[in-house]
Order: C-alpha cells, then structure tokens, then sequence
C-alpha cells in the first residue's frame, strides 16, 4: 500500500465531501486531488525521480498537506523542516538531506535568502501564497499557486514501492547532531490503517491540525483521516483561544496535542466560553501527561481522553491508554488512573519492557527496564548513519531509550528518558514522577525535574517551576509539598522560579537546555 492510495480511496468515495478548512478557506477531496496531482506534475517535468528530497518549509496549511501527498506521488521523500530552528540548523539539514527543491511560505523568505548560497544542491524555491509582491522574482523561484493553476492535471507515471522512503524527519538535535529518521510507505500506512482501528475514525471525524504538520504528533493523521474521507482543520500556529474557537465553529471530534498545549488550553481564562460537544476524543502525545492535567483535561472538556506514546522512529505510535472492555466496569477514578498511564501497545508493533540482562521485567509496576520494539511501522534507520541504525536497532529491535514499568494488565507508564534519571546518593530518582507530583499544587502551572551537581551526593534532583497568574508558592511550600506525597529522596532540594519553560519547535519542554545550565555552570540560577 502507497500513501496516494490512501487519498485514491477517500477522492473514489467523497469527491464532493469538505476535505480542507484552511483560513476561511475550504477544498473537497476532488479539488485537492486536483491541485497535488498538478503539483506532482510539475516536480516530473522539474525532474524529480524516485528517491529525491524536497524540503518543506512552512506553518500549518493546506499547502502542507499538498505537498506531503505530492512528493510522495512522485516517489521522493518529503523533508519536513521545523520553521523555529536557527538559519544555521536549517543549513544543516538541507546539507545533509541533499534536498533539490524548497517549497517555502513567503515568511520565511529571509531565513532562505540568508542560506540559499551555502545549499549546494538546492535547485528551486517554490513559494506558497497568493500574494505576487510578497514572492521573489529570481529564475530559480517559481511560484506554487501559478503551478497549480496551470498545471497538468493528469496523475503522473512513478515506479513506487513501499519500501521507498516518503519522509525524512529529523530530530530536534539536542543531544548533538540532527538525525534524518527515514520513513517508508508502508511504515506510514500500517500506521494510518492501526490509527483507524484503534481510534474508529470515519469520514464523520473533523481533525484539527494544531500541533505542527513538521512533527509527527500530528502529521500521522493527514494520511488516516484523508483515508476514511474525514476533514481536515487547520489553524497555522497553536494559539489557546483561536485552537477553542475553532473546535466549535468547526465541529472539531478530535485532535492531537502535546501536553504543554493541553495544560494551556485547561488554564486558558475562556476555556469555559466554547461549545465543545461535538468533541469525541482528546489524545495527549509527543511527551510524558501529569495525571492531575489529564484529570482536568476530562472535567473541562468533557469528551474521552487517551493517551499515547510514541517515536518519529515508529510513525509514531507505540502505546495507547484506551480501556479494555472490563476496566470500563470500574470506578471513575480507577479509569482515569488507567488513562493517565503510557497505554497498552499499539496494535502495528509488537513492545517489550526489558532489563538490562534483556529479560523482560516483572508486571509488578515496581520493576525498571527499557521499551523495545518492533514492526513494520518501524524505521529502517537514520538517513547515511548506519552506525546510528545499528545501535538503535538490534536483533530487529529498536531500543527506544524510554524507561518504564509495567502493570498485570500489560499497560506501561514511562518513568523517565534512560539519560533523564537522577541518580542521587546511589538512588535512582524518575523526574516524571516528582514533576507530577508539582502538578498537584494548585500554584503550579509548568515544571521540569532535572539532576543538578551536587558534592555530597553526586546529583541532587532540582525543580524549575512556572506559577500561575496570580498564584504564590514559595521553595520550602513546594519542597515541603513534595516530601509529603513522595519519598523525601526523591523530594526536589531546590527550585527555581522562571517566567517561563524553554521549548522546542514542537512544544515539548527543553530538558537538555536546563540541565546544561546547572552542569555548565553550577553556581549559577537560572533566571
């Protein structure tokens, strides 16, 4: 199965249906069918051949969405790029990925003027928008709305297997050079068949596409929901009250969030003021959930929650905590205790949690091993690393890095990152665990757990904390709040206060950027 089929069978059943709503902007399935099969043309007679990379440098937007099934109609595989990197990351990935063509949103247009003589391999920069005086006008720029236009409409020859790469999906880059995790079309289609199991979606579902199209905690779904002929809602960045109108106005049934955008939209002062009764299911992904945020994620929005776990590696679903039919039975507590854990495994892959000596660990929820995987949603390997490749994937194996354990009804609750674990005074300390227990106070708003230097016992487990507007807490409440709910040890020995946590371009906290400022320099706060 090819990612164009997935779009083949939703324009065979629902030509007519809404497929996009973009900006007050609305597209059926046939007229999108339409407007990337011009597109994919013009990459044909640009000479784009099976295994090209095109990189795609945007905001949320139909164009996204076009160019995804685009690039892969003609075989090549799409780069998409995270539009809050540095001009010099971005360098670097285009370097590294080799990509010919640059589709680009005319925001952007000083970041690639700036590098475009440093890409040796760039060809042309195909610019969206409507705007003519907005747009460069150099013999290499060519503008996407003229090609859709006057393009061929007639579904171009491509020799696609599903082995062929569709996407390239670098990582953030925090732990040292970017790395191009590959994607196949059957890694991406297993997936999207999975994603519809498991979540019933059908061509009455309305997705709304808020976390970014570069990051794959939402860019699964523009293959699944065009699948069963669903509708796409865009909005071009994550904004808390333009993210609670449109829920509304559109209908919106469900979604795909990071959790700091869920914690946003509960603290949100017109959370209140929306009808969301058409919402049927809220997913949490891309990071670790505080319980105590899911718990207010059900009371606010009222609608099912899950929450899921997953890597770009693996497409990216691993785990779900959907219910079985029996825990259904039980309290509403015990369920949203359920809800709140990582989830059973995801149907398209095969997990294990193991000990260091490879065992696997007891369903006791006590015992510590690594998540394992495989599958055919997993990745073949990272773009020319294949010395990364092998050490991720062993025995068919891909070892995620991810620490949890496990309870008797097979469902996991990641602890900690392998490199996250605070070893103090020879114990180990899972920050997950201390940063939920923040969560409880209700001055709270935003945490992080790290491990920062300390003489005496190597590592002493350090809390950075966001308040709440108008809200007080001091260090000794919070230290005190924690002792009293955990073990003291694992109670933070200090904690700074900061207007705001760092991010990356898709939302998660920055761990590594606070952890490097205590280790850089130890004497120093953070302020």
């Amino acid at each position: 199965m090819l990612l164009i089929d997935t779009l083949k069978k939703a324009y065979q059943f629902f030509p007519r249906k809404e497929a996009i709503v973009c900006g007050g902007r609305r597209w059926t399935y046939g007229e999108f069918f339409g407007r990337l099969n011009r597109f994919s043309h013009y990459l044909k007679e640009a000479g784009i051949v099976k295994g090209d990379r095109i990189a795609i440098l945007h905001p949320n937007c139909h164009y996204f969405l076009e160019a995804y099934y685009a690039i892969a109609l003609r075989g090549a595989a799409a780069v998409p790029l995270n539009f809050r990197l540095s001009s010099g990351e971005i360098r670097l990935i285009m370097n590294d990925s080799g990509a010919r063509i640059l589709i680009a949103a005319p925001r952007f247009r000083q970041m690639v003027e700036q590098i475009r003589g440093d890409l040796p391999t760039l060809e042309k920069v195909v610019w969206t928008g409507e705007k003519r005086d907005e747009l460069p006008g150099g013999e290499r720029d060519f503008r996407y709305e003229e090609i859709v236009a006057e393009g061929l409409a007639q579904v171009p020859d491509s020799e696609v297997t599903e082995t062929d790469i569709a996407q390239i999906y670098y990582t953030s880059g925090t732990t040292g050079r970017p790395k191009g995790v590959m994607l196949t079309h059957k890694n991406v289609t297993v997936h999207a068949l999975g994603t519809i199991a498991e979540l019933r979606l059908t061509d009455r579902d309305v997705w709304l596409h808020a976390a970014p199209l570069f990051h794959l905690a939402d860019a699964w779904a523009t293959w699944a929901i065009t699948w069963v002929g669903g509708t796409h809602v865009l909005v071009g960045e994550f904004d808390p009250p333009a993210v609670l109108a449109a829920m509304e106005k559109e209908r919106v049934t469900l979604t795909n969030l990071i959790p700091t955008m869920l914690n946003m939209l509960v603290n949100d002062p017109g959370v209140k003021n929306f009808d969301y009764s058409r919402l049927r299911v809220l997913l949490s992904g891309g990071a670790p959930i505080a319980p105590e945020v899911v718990r207010r994620i059900v009371e606010t929005f009222r609608c099912d929650y899950i929450q899921t776990y997953g890597m770009t590696e693996t497409s990216p679903y691993l785990t779900l905590s959907l219910l079985k039919e029996h825990l259904l039975q039980r309290s509403p507590e015990e369920q949203l205790r359920f809800k709140s854990k990582t989830g059973r495994e995801f149907i398209a892959v095969e997990l294990k949690v193991v000990a260091d000596d490879g065992r696997e660990i007891k369903k006791d929820e006590k015992e510590v091993g690594e998540i394992i995987v495989r599958g055919d949603t997993v990745t073949p390997g990272y773009w020319q690393l294949p010395e990364e490749t092998a050490r991720a994937i062993r025995n068919g194996w891909l070892y995620t890095g991810d620490m949890a354990v496990m309870d008797e009804e097979g469902y996991v609750t990641i602890v900690d990152r392998r490199k996250d674990m605070i070893v103090t005074g020879g114990e180990n300390v899972y920050s997950t665990e201390v940063e939920n227990t923040l969560y409880l106070h209700p001055a709270v708003l935003e945490c992080a757990v790290v491990g920062a230097p300390d003489e005496r016992w190597g590592e002493a487990v350090q809390g950075i904390v966001v308040l709440k507007t108008g809200r007080e807490a001091t260090e000794e409440e919070l230290i005190r709040f924690c002792k009293e709910r955990i073990a003291r040890y694992k109670a933070p020995k200090a904690i700074d206060f900061i207007p705001a946590l760092p991010k990356t371009g898709s939302g998660k906290i920055e761990k590594k950027r606070l952890r490097d400022r205590y280790w850089k320099n130890s004497e120093k706060k953070i302020h």
